[in-house]
């Protein structure tokens, strides 16, 4: 069996458990470094290892283009090739259509698109995709499926839906991994009907897990939440539980008290990057003047080899001075914030904390006074 999943606590929808893969288990609620291209950005699969990551992301779009399943073949596969010998989950490539790949031509068969990266002819459908993946070696496959955009007619979002669960039951009839789970994509847009109907169809399919995609796609949070309150009481419960590209600290926990599993996003790396650094305090941008002469650590509590070794003012003077080391220590801070903050959100859980502690940190992260001493 590619997947096994067990609940040990729950504190009221939220809970906590265990996903357990070929290459290793997962402590859930779990958040998922993207990979996209074979590498978390600017770090080491040690750096991200060292974080408490226990899963990774990669881009079946991404990766087929650059290198190519051949490279990564030569190597035995994904883990292989990028040496991170935990679990991977591969997105299946349909969001990455929708967001990267125009012009793009959507048919029943797939979609036909132009390489962001060439221009060159490329057409990936659910057969595609899943060849791909399977040759990727992930341990988690997700189905390929269209991404509805955002506002969408209701017969759009309809015709959308109906067109990813045709695409899903392809990818279940030709996934023939036994050692890689398989998991369904609920679509539907902001309508709680299609939404069901499609939840409801892809159970019937019997898949390892199921998510929910077509989320943080631009609509305002509330209509997020809304979704997450009417249709994550109906997901399995005996199955993983995925809300896709979801990262906002104060999202990932109105998440898992919906009863989420499994979270993934760019955020913690992209905002690194642009010196945007996260601390139960809300959000550091070490850009700014006020942290020219700052000698403080961006969190004092944070154990983090950043927050142990270097001052808010050297990672200021890294930024605005061009130096790379400024991104990546600005990395493995907020990996390390992520990963601490679902550690802290399962003990929570366990003992039947998690709502005082949801209360308590959105009340900490909104107040815009991260702690420095």
């Amino acid at each position: 069996m590619s997947l096994q999943f067990h609940i040990e606590a729950q504190d009221d929808a939220a809970r906590c458990g265990w996903v357990k893969l070929i290459r290793g288990e997962i402590q859930t609620p779990a958040f998922m470094p993207v990979g996209t291209s074979a590498a978390v950005k600017t770090v080491t699969v040690d750096e991200v290892r060292a974080s408490g990551s226990q899963i990774i992301l990669g881009n079946t779009f991404h990766l087929s283009l650059r290198p190519g399943i051949d490279i990564i073949g030569r190597h035995g596969g994904l883990h292989e090739f990028m040496r991170w010998s935990g679990p991977i989950l591969t997105d299946s490539g349909g969001f990455q259509v929708w967001s990267l790949a125009k012009p793009r031509d959507i048919t029943e068969q797939g979609v036909a698109f132009r390489s962001p990266f060439n221009g060159a002819a490329v057409f990936m459908g659910p057969e595609e995709s899943m060849a791909i993946q399977n040759a990727l070696g992930s341990d988690i496959a997700m189905v390929f499926d269209e991404c509805t955009r955002y506002p969408a007619a209701r017969e759009e979002a309809q015709l959308s839906m109906l067109r990813s669960l045709r695409w899903a039951k392809r990818c279940r009839d030709v996934h023939a991994n036994e050692a890689q789970a398989l998991f369904g994509i609920a679509q539907g847009g902001f309508y709680e009907d299609l939404r069901r109907e499609s939840l409801d169809a892809l159970v019937e399919m019997e898949f390892d897990g199921y998510a929910l995609g077509g989320l943080s796609v631009g609509e305002p949070t509330a209509d997020m939440y809304q979704i997450l309150g009417e249709i994550v009481p109906y997901m399995p419960t005996g199955k993983p539980r995925y809300l896709m590209g979801v990262g906002k600290p104060e999202d990932l926990l109105a998440g898992v008290a919906a009863g989420i599993d499994l979270f993934d996003c760019v955020l913690p790396t992209r905002n690194a990057r642009n010196g945007w650094l996260y601390t139960d305090g809300g959000i550091v941008k070490l850009k700014n003047a006020v942290h020219r002469s700052d000698t403080n650590p961006v969190e004092a509590q944070c154990p983090c080899p950043t927050c142990r070794q270097y001052s808010r003012s050297y990672l200021r003077h890294l930024y605005t001075t061009g130096e790379m080391l400024g991104p990546r220590l600005g990395t493995i801070h907020n990996l390390h914030f992520f990963q601490r903050l679902m550690a802290s959100v399962r003990k929570e859980i366990k003992s039947k904390g998690f709502t005082a502690f949801h209360l308590d940190f959105l009340a900490q992260f909104q107040s815009g006074n991260p702690p420095v001493a």
